[in-house]
C-alpha cells in the first residue's frame, strides 16, 4: 500500500516496525525511536487544526533538538502566484529571514514542489547533505520540509527522509487549511477593493484629484448635495480646491445644463460689488451710461458661487440675505423687482461663526448659508493625494509647455511627501511648474525643488551617524516607491523589495507608513 494512502497512526507503527530492524544506535550515537511519542503529539496538534505557525513551529523544533539539523525550514507555494516562500525555518542567514527564499538550495526545492518527489543529496567531502521532501495534500504539492545536516552514515540519511516524509504527511492538512484561507482572503481583499474603486469611480467628480479618505468623505456628501437645490457653504483653507468643490457640485446636479457664474467677493472695492451683483440701470451713477445686467441674473436658471463670502460689508451682507430668502432683487438705480430661479453656494477661508460674535457677520445671513457645510481638508492631511497631485500637474505643465518630463525621482517624491504645504493644493501646482521648467533629462530631482522644502542634512552628531541617517533615508525612499508602483499591495511590495511581508511591515512601522496611503 502507498504510504501517502495510510492513515498516521499505520505510518508510525509502519517506522516503529522499521526501526525495531535497525540498529538503535548509529555511527553518531543518535536514536530515532524516541521520536514516536512526539510526531504522535504533533500529529494530535495538526488534526485539532492548530495555528499553522504553531505546528511548524513544533516542528522544527522537533528538526533541531531531535534530528540534529543545522538549517531546518518549511517552504509554501502562493496559490495564485506560485511563488516559493520561506514560512517557518532556523538556522537561517539574516539576508535568507528578510528576502524570505534561501541561498543555497533555492532550485532543489523549486524541483521537489513541481515534480513532487524528495530529493536528497548526500554531503561530500565532509559536507553537509540535503533533504528535500513534498508536502502533498491529494495530488496537490503545497510546500516542502527542508533540512541540512552532517551524516557519517548513509542509513540514518535515509531513515531522516522518512522521517521528513511523515512530518510533511502530518502537516499537509493545515498547510492545505492555510492556503486556502490565504487565497480566500486574497479574493475578499481583490473584492473590497474593486468595490472601493468602483464607488470612487461612481461619487467621484472628475475635476477633483485625490482618493484620500478625508477627500473620500468630501466626494460623498457632494454626491448627497447634488440632489437637491441647497445652499451650500464650502469651508477651507486658501489653495484648498473650494472652487473645484463648487464646480462638481453644480455640475453633477439638475440644473448642470444652466449657468455657472463665478463671483470672488474680495477682488473688487464695494462701490463696484453691488452693481457687479445685481445689475444697474443706465444712469444710476456717473459712467452708467447703458443699462447692465448683474451676476445674480446672468446665474438664473444655474448656479452662482460667491467665493471669499466672508469678506463682504455689513450692507451687502442684507442685500445678499434678501436674495437667499426671496430670490429677488432690484438693480442699483432700479425699482423694478427681478425674480430668479438659481442656486447659490458660498466659500470662505474665514471663521463665520467667530465673525458672528464679533459683530462682523449677520448671525441670520450665516445661518442662511450653512444650510449644508463643506469643509475641504487641507493637502497636510491627504499625504495620499500629494503624489497623485504631483503626477498629474507633471503631466499638465510638460503637456503645456512641450517638455518632457516622465518621472518624479524617489527622493525628491520624499520631499514634496514631508512638506507641509500651507498653501496647499495651489502651491504644489506651483511648485511643480517650476520643478517642470527646471528638469533635466525627463526627471524631477531634489535640485528642482524649491529651498522651502529642502530636508536639512543631518549632522554627524545625529544618534546613530550621518551613515545612519543616509541609508534610512535610502531605505524609506524604495519603500515609498515600491507601495507607490504596487498601489498599497504589501505582498506585492514585498516581492519587488525582496523581502517578505513581515519584514516590510516592520520596516514600514519604522517609517510610520501605512499601506494604505498609497491605494
Amino acid at each position: 500500500m502507498n504510504r501517502r494512502s495510510q492513515t498516521l497512526p499505520a505510518v508510525l507503527a509502519g517506522v516503529e516496525v522499521a526501526m525495531q530492524d535497525k540498529p538503535c544506535e548509529w555511527d553518531m550515537g543518535e536514536c530515532r525511536t524516541e521520536l514516536l511519542p512526539l510526531l504522535g503529539e504533533l500529529g494530535r496538534i495538526a488534526t485539532e487544526g492548530g495555528d499553522l505557525a504553531g505546528i511548524l513551529q513544533v516542528l522544527v523544533e522537533l528538526m533541531q533538538r531531535h534530528l540534529k539539523v543545522t538549517r531546518g525550514l518549511v517552504s509554501l507555494r502562493d496559490p495564485e502566484s506560485g511563488r516559493i516562500f520561506i514560512q517557518q525555518g532556523c538556522g537561517l542567514t539574516e539576508e535568507e529571514q528578510a528576502s524570505g527564499s534561501l541561498a543555497r538550495g533555492e532550485g532543489i526545492v523549486a524541483q521537489v514542489v513541481d515534480s513532487g518527489r524528495a530529493v536528497v543529496v548526500p554531503g561530500e567531502a565532509g559536507g553537509q547533505s540535503f533533504l528535500c521532501v513534498p508536502i502533498r495534500r491529494d495530488r496537490k504539492v503545497l510546500g516542502a520540509i527542508v533540512a541540512e545536516r552532517y551524516y557519517a552514515n548513509r542509513q540514518m540519511l535515509e531513515l531522516d527522509a522518512e522521517i521528513l516524509a511523515i512530518l510533511a504527511a502530518t502537516t499537509a492538512q493545515a498547510v492545505e487549511l492555510h492556503l486556502q484561507e490565504h487565497v480566500r482572503k486574497a479574493a475578499l481583499e481583490d473584492e473590497n477593493r474593486r468595490l472601493r474603486s468602483a464607488l470612487q469611480n461612481r461619487f467621484k467628480p472628475s475635476n477633483i484629484i485625490g482618493n484620500s479618505r478625508p477627500l473620500q468623505e468630501v466626494y460623498a456628501l457632494i454626491e448627497k448635495v447634488t440632489r437637491s437645490r441647497t445652499t451650500v457653504l464650502i469651508l477651507g483653507e486658501n489653495g484648498v480646491g473650494k472652487e473645484l468643490v463648487a464646480s462638481a457640485i453644480h455640475y453633477n446636479s439638475s440644473n448642470a445644463d444652466g449657468p455657472f457664474v463665478k463671483f470672488n467677493c474680495a477682488a473688487l472695492p464695494e462701490s463696484v460689488i453691488e452693481s457687479e451683483l445685481f445689475g444697474h440701470e443706465r444712469g444710476a451713477f456717473t459712467g452708467a451710461a447703458s443699462q447692465r445686467r448683474g451676476r445674480f441674473e446672468a446665474a438664473d436658471g444655474g448656479t452662482i458661487f460667491l467665493d471669499e463670502v466672508g469678506e463682504l460689508s455689513l450692507a451687502m451682507q442684507a442685500k445678499l440675505l434678501r436674495v437667499l430668502q426671496e430670490k429677488s432683487f432690484e438693480r442699483v438705480g432700479g425699482n423694478l423687482t427681478h425674480q430668479v430661479d438659481l442656486r447659490i453656494l458660498a466659500a470662505t477661508n474665514r471663521d463665520l461663526r467667530a465673525m458672528v460674535e464679533q459683530g462682523r457677520f449677520r448671525e441670520d445671513l450665516y445661518y442662511r448659508l450653512n444650510v449644508f457645510p463643506i469643509t475641504v481638508p487641507p493637502l497636510r492631511e491627504r499625504g495620499a493625494d500629494i503624489a497623485t497631485l504631483a503626477e498629474h500637474f507633471v503631466a499638465r505643465f510638460s503637456s503645456e509647455m512641450g517638455i518632457d518630463v516622465e518621472r518624479i525621482a524617489t527622493p525628491a517624491l520624499s520631499m514634496l511627501m514631508c512638506y507641509h504645504w500651507p498653501g496647499n493644493v495651489r502651491e504644489l501646482e506651483n511648485v511643480i511648474e517650476r520643478a517642470v521648467i527646471l528638469s533635466e533629462g525627463g526627471t524631477i530631482d531634489e535640485r528642482h525643488l524649491p529651498p522651502s522644502l529642502q530636508i536639512p542634512a543631518a549632522s554627524e552628531s545625529t544618534a546613530g551617524g550621518i551613515l545612519d541617517v543616509r541609508l534610512g533615508q535610502a531605505e524609506y525612499d524604495l519603500i515609498v516607491e515600491a507601495l507607490r508602483l504596487h498601489k498599497g499591495n504589501m505582498t506585492e511590495a514585498a516581492t519587488h523589495l525582496g523581502l517578505t511581508r513581515r519584514i516590510l511591515g516592520l520596516r514600514m512601522a519604522r517609517h510610520t507608513l501605512n499601506y494604505k496611503d498609497f491605494r
